[in-house]
């Protein structure tokens, strides 16, 4: 067999992140550093998949990658099931990538509710409404948000599975709590030939 090491190329360098090294590395640094330490390190967290800005990592892991389809509610139910032994035991993180809302022409979503203000605004409160009821950890409120609003949450069906193995272990008597850290939007949308995404960072904690 070969030894030969295969380097996959940075393609989005100088767009989502520096194309500089030193300077890219400076950056994680001073973000990581800023992490504070919490008694209860979480058991799940929701994190974008946009630029570093957004998300970091930190630590020796092992990365097991599930690429979740466009799944049914009762597929999310079953495989919640099937995934909450393994979220029950504290020796592993669930990392579910999702952004929020992607609004604007280029993504054919442009919900828009004038009683908030401005475009971005109503964004803001859609995206918070969604991160409101994951936070309440119910999985069939989270269903019917998407049907009504049909937010463009990309990472929606894994959320649903982990609200689903949420439930589970909650029905053995496992108490834990979700909470949103942090919420942006790439640009502030003011007319309809505007666009942006949103994204949200929160973790899940057992008490």
């Amino acid at each position: 067999m070969s030894n030969r090491v295969v380097c996959r190329e940075a393609s989005h360098a100088r767009s989502w992140y520096t194309a500089s090294g030193p300077q890219l590395n400076a950056q994680l640094e001073g973000w990581l550093s800023q992490v504070q330490s919490t008694k209860r390190p979480a058991r799940a967290i929701i994190a974008p998949h946009a630029g570093y800005t957004y998300c970091g990592h930190k630590d020796e892991f092992t990365i097991i990658p599930v690429l979740v389809g466009a799944l049914s509610e009762s597929k999310e139910q079953e495989f919640g099931k099937l995934f909450s032994k393994y979220l029950a035991d504290p020796s592993n993180l669930f990392v579910v990538s999702s952004d929020f809302c992607h609004w604007g022409q280029r993504f054919r979503y442009s919900y828009y509710d004038e009683s908030q203000g401005e475009i971005y605004r109503s964004i803001e409160h859609l995206d918070k409404m969604g991160m409101s009821i994951i936070e309440q950890l119910d999985p069939v409120s989270f269903s019917n948000y998407l049907k009504k609003y049909h937010n463009t949450i990309c990472g929606r069906h894994p959320i649903g599975v982990l609200l689903n193995a949420i439930t589970e272990l909650q029905k053995n008597g496992m108490n834990m709590s979700f909470s949103f850290l942090n919420y942006a939007q790439s640009s502030q949308c003011r007319n309809w030939q505007d666009s942006s995404v949103s994204y949200a960072a929160g973790a899940l904690t057992v008490h």
